[in-house]
């Protein structure tokens, strides 16, 4: 895929008007607070996938609608005292898969909270968090992006998002989770849910790690590319000729934009110059809104892929600037 996007010098500068509703935190502040009046119930349940030198927990919490959200739970073996702590959230349609999928992270000292997405994990990793919407939603195109879309009380995201707030709570209250150093990070939807979370936690993450991310900028997302997942919108506004207006609306409250307008962690994003999944403009264009102290890493020649193993280790020296080793 050659670059296909805005140049460097013009992805730098490149910061659109944000669309955003009057009442955009006080829908948050609610949601939230609709959330939290059920208990938290964190669980972590030791299992055995074959590690001896990871300690390796099933985790249960309760997300929105006190609904129960699975996860991974993983601590460096034999450790001792408070240690940091690294949530992460899943790519789009996958879901926790095994434990031993996300060694990385413990493998350099820190703790690990996977969380799963509820609805996903039936297309390149398992997962084992049904979504059980307690509101009726309209007719929505196959996939997650379009379900609920007219209404911000039923789209899909507000409950996943609600979900990866809770995910960080969870964090905290284990007992070896050093509650003042917990980073969130994720790739592609993941990094989307990241700036999410660290906007609603705000105060409570002390480090934002946004890979690829998704769920940004999506007016121009949807008018620039023809790609899976953002094509799901614009198929479904194809046969909903009239319903265009009311589906940005509802889409304003769960851009990546508004949120990193709202975040002030440090964070590290990253971003591939060839990406036709998540383009370069709707990656820089919630990190030239991001409120906190950034970097970017940019991957000139790569697509969606990002930088993988070589953005895995910018983000382990990140971190070790910041917390120390």
């Amino acid at each position: 895929m050659p670059l296909f996007d805005l140049s460097l010098h013009e992805l730098q500068h490149y910061r659109p008007t944000r669309e955003e509703m009057p009442d955009f935190d006080a829908f948050w502040s609610a949601t939230l607070a609709y959330t939290r009046g059920y208990d938290l119930n964190a669980h972590f349940e030791p299992v055995d996938q074959g590690s001896r030198v990871f300690n390796t927990y099933d985790v249960t919490f309760n997300g929105y609608g006190g609904q129960p959200v699975k996860g991974w739970f993983i601590l460096p073996a034999q450790t001792e005292g408070l240690i940091p702590c690294i949530v992460m959230y899943q790519g789009y349609g996958g879901g926790r898969g095994f434990s031993f999928d996300h060694f990385q992270w413990p493998a350099c000292g820190y703790a690990l909270l996977m969380m799963d997405t509820r609805g996903q994990g039936s297309t390149w990793s398992p997962g084992d968090t049904p979504d059980l919407p307690t509101d009726g939603a309209n007719p929505f195109f196959p996939g997650f992006m379009t379900q609920g879309i007219l209404d911000k009380t039923t789209y899909y995201y507000r409950r996943v998002f609600a979900d990866a707030a809770r995910a960080v709570e969870a964090a905290s209250s284990h007992p070896q989770v050093d509650s003042g150093r917990i980073a969130v990070t994720g790739g592609s939807q993941g990094g989307g849910i990241t700036l999410a979370a660290a906007a609603l936690m705000r105060g409570h993450v002390a480090a934002a790690l946004p890979d690829v991310p998704f769920l940004c900028h999506y007016r121009r997302a949807t008018t620039l590319i023809d790609t899976a997942p953002y094509n799901e919108i614009t198929r479904y506004l194809k046969t909903h000729r009239d319903k265009i207006d009311a589906a940005f609306t509802t889409l304003s409250y769960f851009d990546g934009m508004n949120f990193a307008a709202r975040a002030d962690a440090p964070a590290l994003f990253s971003v591939g110059l060839m990406d036709d999944i998540c383009p370069p403009s709707t990656v820089y264009a919630a990190y030239n809104h991001y409120a906190g102290d950034k970097q970017i890493a940019v991957y000139p020649f790569n697509n969606h892929e990002g930088g993988q193993g070589f953005h895995h280790l910018a983000k382990v020296r990140f971190l070790e600037r910041l917390w120390g080793g």
